[in-house]
């Protein structure tokens, strides 16, 4: 009890700090990252130089979105006829954020005794409007199958999502959602970037799982800090990012962002992990079956992105992960070098799990994105110079073209690799995971990548992508420490246990705001290893397909995904 009530306070302390910031209007709610054609549109547009963007850090929010889409819309001799109608289409769902919501209309008026409100109400959602209270509620439904010969399996989801403005400064989101799978296709182990959560039954009957996310935050002209629950994504990436993915449940945390000035800005958070690791201690057995406690588990991670010249962002940013410890005030603050403050809280005992990166994105070549990220796991100088040594490091090298020689066309080439032990830790509740959901890179370590695609825009809301991956993944190894062990020495793939070659044509209409459908061409051939040895006096059988591979992707097929959704 008196720990539940330091956190309250702490936290209302950081919140309420930041309420003297009596400025101009600024209100923040974010953009989930699965809404991919904003992001795409915002992307587009800063790589034919319209706009400028920070792509190392999303999500965005919502307010952001709308004044890039303003921007565009005051360089409209530069945006195309198929981009022009994407931006008077995008413009429509962010009239809360750009102040177009509707007049009032006695037509729908049910508040009809105070003219400064206005009620309006659809198939796909509503809105309210008055002097200090702005809020938007849309429901949330889609289905996903997946067909292949003689089998089938589905992906269906349903829920409710709501975000609101109050005064000039808080911002309120919050989004229900709940999933049922025929088949579990999105588990902890899988090599795949869907997002996944805690399943509920039997893996053979399936699987169903929810996921709620939302928040509240405070707002300035040039900063942000909020309480949310919510999925965070670090690292420029058009095919899975190496810092910090959504494929873990989306997680607490208290967030602060500010740019005070143009070539600078900081992100920070410091979340609440799920170690799923059991504390015996604190365990007990008043009831049947037991009450089992998880040891605590937290974050706190800082990326600085500076600005040298226009189009031009570096950023670097390290995080730790924690445990066995109440939350500490050191890795409250938003600025330190973490492993640092780690080797003085833990000064002559076994350390946390810290981490550094970096992110460059550079779109100084008008209709060229040219991006690299460097995810540093462990680092020793004298490893770099060994040739039978290695640290632990991943790494993502790409370009995006965007209407570069034919209008309305993109390429993408994206390369990604990540060295043996990278993500790993040998303590349990150190390793960088959430319900034993990797943050970071989704093939996790000793695995490599190439990613191509072909993009093409014909019409307002049409999409059409072709696209290559091949995908390898190397032996598993433990991270052990001891006579006789020596992790550092093994090399990237020195044996491809696990491949995935997939080649696919998609094609999506988004025929009204957050509204697709979306059919899908899968050739896909993905193939395992299996090892059979012995620990101790029992043979193990490890079958690396099976591992890391749904039943129903698993060897060479030819599938058909197709469904529509509404929300997101």
């Amino acid at each position: 009890m008196k720990s539940s009530l330091k956190y309250t306070w702490l936290i209302s302390l950081v919140l309420s700090s930041f309420t003297c910031f009596q400025t101009s209007k600024a209100q923040t709610v974010y953009e989930h990252v699965s809404n991919h054609n904003i992001y795409d549109f915002v992307d587009e547009l800063a790589n034919d130089g319209i706009i400028e963007i920070n792509s190392a850090v999303k999500p965005y929010p919502r307010i952001l979105i709308a004044e890039k889409l303003l921007e565009a819309k005051t360089k409209k001799e530069l945006l195309n006829k198929r981009q022009e109608k994407e931006l008077t289409f995008y413009l429509l769902e962010y009239k809360m954020e750009t102040g177009s919501l509707p007049d009032y209309n006695p037509k729908f008026d049910i508040f009809k005794n105070n003219p400064n409100m206005a009620f309006a109400v659809n198939p796909l959602g509503g809105y309210y409007k008055d002097e200090n209270f702005t809020m938007a509620i849309n429901p949330i439904w889609g289905i996903n199958y997946f067909i292949k010969e003689n089998e089938n399996i589905f992906h269906r989801w349903g829920g409710i999502k709501a975000h609101a403005y109050v005064d000039d400064h808080w911002g309120f989101y919050a989004s229900l959602r709940d999933n049922n799978e025929t088949k579990r296709i999105s588990e902890y182990n899988y090599f795949t970037l869907r997002p996944g959560g805690a399943y509920k039954g039997t893996p053979d009957g399936g699987g169903d799982f929810s996921e709620m996310r939302g928040g509240v935050t405070y707002s300035w002209n040039w900063g942000t800090v909020g309480l949310v629950k919510d999925h965070v994504n670090w690292g420029t990436n058009y095919h899975g990012p190496m810092i910090m993915s959504d494929r873990a449940p989306s997680s607490a945390q208290i967030k602060l962002h500010i740019k005070p000035v143009k070539w600078f800005e900081l992100n920070y958070y410091h979340g609440w992990l799920v170690s799923m690791d059991v504390d015996s201690i604190r365990s007990y057995y008043s009831s049947n079956p037991p009450r089992e406690v998880y040891r605590p588990k937290y974050i706190a991670a800082n990326m600085f992105t500076f600005t040298p010249w226009k189009k031009l962002n570096v950023s670097v940013g390290n995080s730790i992960i924690y445990s066995d410890m109440n939350v500490h005030p050191a890795y409250l603050i938003p600025v330190l070098f973490f492993k640092s403050v780690d080797h003085t809280v833990n000064n002559g005992i076994d350390n946390q799990n810290s981490q550094m990166f970096f992110d460059v994105s550079s779109r100084n070549i008008k209709n060229l994105h040219l991006y690299g990220t460097l995810y540093i796991d462990e680092l020793k100088v004298e490893r770099i110079t060994d040739p039978d040594k290695h640290n632990f490091w991943s790494a993502k090298v790409g370009f995006k073209t965007s209407n570069m020689g034919l209008e309305n066309l993109s390429l993408n080439l994206e390369y990604s690799m990540s060295m043996p032990i990278t993500y790993q830790h040998r303590v349990p509740t150190l390793t960088y995971e959430s319900n034993f959901y990797n943050m970071g890179y989704y093939l996790r370590d000793n695995s490599q990548e190439i990613f191509a695609s072909i993009g093409y825009k014909p019409i307002r809301g049409l999409h059409l992508k072709a696209s290559y991956l091949l995908a390898q993944h190397g032996p598993d190894y433990v991270y052990e420490i001891g006579p006789g062990t020596d992790v550092t020495s093994h090399g990237l793939l020195e044996d491809v246990k696990w491949q995935n070659e997939t080649i696919s044509f998609r094609v999506s209409y988004e025929f009204i705001n957050n509204a697709y459908l979306f059919a899908e061409l899968i050739q896909s051939n993905v193939t395992g290893d299996v090892d059979v040895y012995q620990s101790g006096e029992e043979t193990v059988v490890k079958d690396y397909l099976e591992i890391y591979t749904p039943e129903f992707f698993r060897g060479d097929n030819t599938i058909i995904s197709a469904g529509f959704n509404i929300g997101f």
